[in-house]
């Protein structure tokens, strides 16, 4: 053991390990080797549960032993060789946190050694590149399983505890300030944030070369050497500094500190931070507040392109996540400034009014600060030339959902505290003026917030003004500071004191940005993605006003679909960009062509207080590059805001870009030659097919566990005319809590169990066999329970009864009852009674398939399309088209995708496919060849087995098929469309 840790690279020295002998203490001599804060046991096999029970109780006693002999948190490790288990001393118990296991077929060296390398921590010098980052500091890499584990258990040993208690609730208290119903508190991610804070922290002290191994950890936390040397809005004293409060925090920050020093910060080519947040905070969580960081390649590559002239040009991020927008414009401005030989010392003054950020949240807000010094520097930062910075990177709402334009007001900068015991509101107030220095601001707002939470006596008065005088605030200002001050002492006598001053210095950097005389000259960044279908209620409210305000909402059948983003967007436009200035935006690709942001590809935004005009510029469409950058397709977007004369022609001309982009390629410069980039002009196809309005989507028939039955054998006893006895039909695939329940049965009357085709029945030109589901429907009627005609009937009636039963025990949407479920958007009464042909689709995958319906009891489910037709003839027409794979080409870029384009829904009709005509020649011979493959399809023997190979079958069948070149001609002619590809 003692060999691996000295020559397997993990930066030990001899006297960095030490092994057991019989020199040492008596209670040490079970622990065979000990290196930095582990300890390491050997044994023979640990799948031998008394060896592994014993091994545990001896190291319980030797973390004990050795933690209370040197105030360290140790990690112990016990390993055989093959199973490597880490461990850690929690209150009254050993906790194992992390474990590895050597696959003895197939071992992996560097998974040990990035396994060992987390418990040890000693490497140096590891380079801050993002893979290193996130193997060795990301949600998987044992240094976040051990560091995680043993937050969690400081928080838990401590959350009650008064100063833990206070600062979790004000960190809930500011996030749902700033996300509304978007934040979900949860112990788990104040944990994850605390985690991620600290860090950042830390992270800052090294940038500027600081050995943060020397200082103490509450000052490590605090900034306080960072206003020592002069750099303001970096790191500050937030609700994540608890760590420092409690019993065993300080160790713990000095452990993480440890982590950290590993890393070279001093020269950073990314945005490292970014890497962090991605990996420590779920997809989930972020995909709910609509998150989407942006590779640095491209986010270079987009400020390269909107920014021509960095030392002229003021540039905002008006969402800046982590920054790395800003690290990127950053690094544009300073080679600019560096080219024109500008002073180091002028050229961070001018700074921190040229490149902006600001942010919703306050977590993102933080990592973007760091992550603006490290696109600084650590040489500039210690330039000795240098005079006091502001890093520029604010928490404030861009979108303005409250449209709180009032907040200046007389030239006041003017908030509202509410109203307090006396029931006299108090408001904060500051002239506007002093907004013009952001650093002065912030620290009159910090000193003052730090003297209003001290005790009033006969010296405050005098503290005031030494402040005063000190901060040179003039005499006409100092009466509107001293009543916010006063206002700001009865706030925190009154326990309310807790969120204003953080409030004070950010969010009025966004609202003074507003103003006609400081917006700015180019805005770019990657807005919040979310789809209204996602946000709560009453953000959909919101939305759905300042949309429809100006001229963004769509509504109908893609009201669902529309997006944060194209309102954040117009929104910031609006209120931060000037005439003549520039943006450049990272937007879902569904922009490009999409109906329902028609209002926002007008580039006309009726804004009831200042309309605004775009002229939209050659854009990028991203959607066909490999790996798929975000879940969603993307591009970017590039215009010009005009002013009331100016022209704006709709649409945006697009370039669209492939290639398949190396993994581990950050810069543009290594990314480049893997792209072609071509003219495209995917435009909103304007002519769509007629048949667009006659397809519906069929039923939705879920949870299937409620309606999908399987008929049993028939009983001996009998069970009288016209009834079946069934079972419930299970799946695998099935989500919970649906998954979970017990398998319904009963006997019920034949008349109600109906014949469904789902979309696994369906394959080019064929129908596999229908399954059968209990559905309430008589004469043609969708019956509910309360309704006596039902209960007629008592097998269907006991079998509904308990379907809603367990419906409204588990369903997770208030919304809808089983009966509304079943028939949402009248897709089940829509089909009765259905008609003798019906031609159907399947709704998602990577290729369309088609076929004929020729049995009107049958249901179509809703992961199907469906439409009725007039004869055997038209159906051969639309299955010749619907089933060719050159069809499929021409309607990809309308389809929206997760890994693929897969979503086909009613894209097909995109094209201006038209209605049947008998007597036109091309329709009348694409009928002919899609009734040879019908045929064709018809004689062949397949098993009822895996739909998806069965599709992939008939696809190569058919492109064996003598007519498959005559079908794409033929298509393109009638659809009046170049060809695919």
């Amino acid at each position: 053991m003692r060999g691996l840790l000295l020559n397997g690279d993990f930066g030990l020295v001899e006297q960095d390990v030490e092994t057991a002998n019989s020199e040492l203490p008596f209670n040490r001599r079970y622990i065979d080797v000990e290196s930095a804060a582990v300890m390491i046991g050997v044994k023979v096999n640990l799948g031998i549960e008394a060896v592994a029970r014993e091994s545990e109780r001896l190291l319980t006693r030797s973390l004990d032993i050795r933690g209370r002999e040197t105030g360290q948190r140790y990690v112990g490790v016990l390993t055989d060789g093959r199973q490597w288990h880490a461990y850690q001393q929690t209150t009254g118990a050993l906790q194992r946190v992390a474990s590895h296991e050597i696959d003895l077929k197939r071992p992996d060296p560097m998974a040990l050694f990035y396994w060992l390398d987390g418990v040890l921590a000693m490497c140096r010098g590891i380079p801050a590149t993002a893979f290193e980052v996130d193997r060795r500091l990301g949600a998987s890499s044992t240094s976040h399983i051990i560091d995680f584990a043993t937050l969690a258990n400081l928080y838990h040993e401590h959350k009650e505890s008064p100063t833990v208690k206070i600062k979790r609730q004000l960190w809930a208290q500011l996030l749902k300030s700033a996300l509304g119903t978007q934040f979900i508190e949860d112990d788990e991610l104040f944990i994850e944030h605390t985690l991620l804070m600290n860090s950042a922290d830390i992270i800052a002290h090294l940038i500027l070369g600081i050995d943060v191994l020397d200082l103490q950890p509450a000052t490590l936390l605090s900034g306080q050497r960072f206003d020592q040397a002069g750099i303001f809005g970096v790191v500050e004293q937030d609700f994540f500094n608890w760590t420092v409060e409690v019993p065993g925090g300080t160790a713990f920050v000095q452990a993480i500190a440890r982590r950290l020093a590993r890393f070279d910060w001093g020269e950073v080519e990314q945005d490292i931070l970014k890497t962090l947040y991605e990996s420590f905070i779920g997809t989930e969580t972020r995909r709910r507040l609509g998150e989407y960081y942006t590779p640095d390649w491209l986010a270079e590559h987009v400020v390269d392109t909107a920014v021509s002239a960095p030392l002229n040009q003021r540039v905002l991020d008006p969402a800046c996540g982590s920054g790395t927008f800003l690290f990127h414009a950053v690094r544009k401005y300073l080679r600019a400034a560096d080219e024109a030989a500008l002073p180091a010392s002028v050229a961070l003054s001018n700074l921190a009014t040229q490149i902006i950020g600001v942010d919703l949240h306050p977590v993102a807000v933080a990592l973007a600060r760091v992550t603006y010094l490290l696109a600084i520097g650590r040489r500039r930062l210690l330039d000795a030339s240098r005079e006091a910075i502001n890093i520029p990177v604010y928490l404030g709402d861009s979108i303005q959902w409250r449209e709180r334009l009032d907040l200046f007001t007389d030239e006041h900068l003017r908030i509202s505290a509410g109203h307090g015991a006396s029931l006299l509101e108090d408001v904060l107030r500051f002239p506007q003026s002093m907004l013009d220095d952001p650093a002065r601001f912030d620290r009159l707002v910090s000193n003052l917030a730090n003297l209003a939470a001290k005790p009033r006596d006969r010296n405050t008065k005098l503290s005031l003004t030494a402040l005063l005088n000190r901060m040179a605030i003039s005499e006409d200002d100092r009466v509107l500071v001293g009543e916010t001050f006063d206002a700001m002492c009865r706030l925190h006598e009154e326990g309310r004191n807790h969120i204003w001053s953080y409030y004070l210095r950010n969010l009025a950097r966004p609202l003074w940005l507003a103003m006609p005389e400081n917006r700015v000259d180019v805005l770019v960044g990657n807005p919040p993605w979310l789809s209204y279908r996602h946000m709560p209620v009453d953000m959909q409210v919101l939305f759905k006003n300042l949309s429809t305000g100006r001229g963004l909402w769509h509504g109908g059948g893609v009201a669902s679909h529309q997006d944060l983003s194209g309102l954040f967007s117009a929104r910031a436009i609006q209120q931060y960009l000037r005439i003549g200035g520039t943006f450049a935006f990272v937007l879902p690709n569904a922009v490009l062509d999409r109906a329902y942001f028609r209002g926002f590809r007008s580039g006309r935004y009726s804004d009831p207080v200042e309309p605004t005009f775009v002229h939209f510029k050659r854009s990028w469409d991203l959607r066909r590059l490999r790996p798929h950058i975000f879940l969603r397709g993307s591009c970017v977007i590039f215009g010009m805001r005009v002013g009331l004369h100016g022209k704006t022609p709709p649409g945006i001309d697009t370039e669209q870009w492939t290639g398949k982009i190396p993994p581990e390629q950050t810069s543009w410069k290594s990314v480049e030659p893997h792209l072609t980039r071509a003219s495209s002009d995917p435009g909103e196809v304007r002519a769509v097919s007629p048949y667009k309005r006659r397809f519906y989507e069929g039923a939705t028939i879920t949870p299937r566990a409620l309606f999908l039955v399987d008929a049993e054998s028939s009983d001996p006893l009998g069970l009288g005319k016209g009834r079946v006895r069934v079972k419930a039909s299970r799946s695998n695939y099935e989500n919970p809590p649906w998954r979970d329940l017990e398998r319904m049965e009963g006997v019920v009357e034949v008349e109600f169990v109906r014949r469904v085709y789902l979309g696994e029945s369906l394959i080019p030109y064929r129908l596999l066999s229908p399954r059968h589901a209990i559905l309430p429907i008589l004469s043609n009627e969708l019956l509910s329970s309360d309704e006596p005609e039902l209960h007629m009937y008592n097998g269907v009636a006991d079998w509904w009864s308990r379907a809603e039963a367990l419906w409204e025990q588990h369903r997770t949407s208030l919304r809808f009852n089983i009966r509304d479920r079943l028939d949402f958007q009248r897709g089940l009464t829509r089909q009765l009674p259905a008609a003798p042909l019906r031609l159907v689709y399947c709704k998602a995958g990577m290729h369309v398939a088609a076929a004929v319906v020729a049995d009107p009891y049958a249901i179509i489910d809703h992961k199907l399309y469906w439409a009725t037709i007039s004869s055997v003839e038209e159906g051969d027409y639309l299955s010749a088209m619907l089933n060719s794979p050159h069809l499929t080409a021409l309607v990809r870029p309308f389809m929206s995708y997760s890994k693929d384009e897969r979503d086909i829904d009613k894209s097909v009709w995109n094209l201006p496919v038209p209605i049947y005509d008998a007597d036109a020649p091309d329709h009348r011979r694409l009928a002919q060849i899609g009734k040879a493959q019908r045929l064709m399809v018809a004689g062949m023997s397949l098993p009822e087995g895996n739909f998806i190979a069965l599709r992939r079958r008939l696809r190569a069948a058919l492109l064996d098929h003598p007519f498959r070149d005559e079908v794409p001609r033929l298509i393109s002619k009638v659809t009046n469309t170049l060809p695919a590809g």
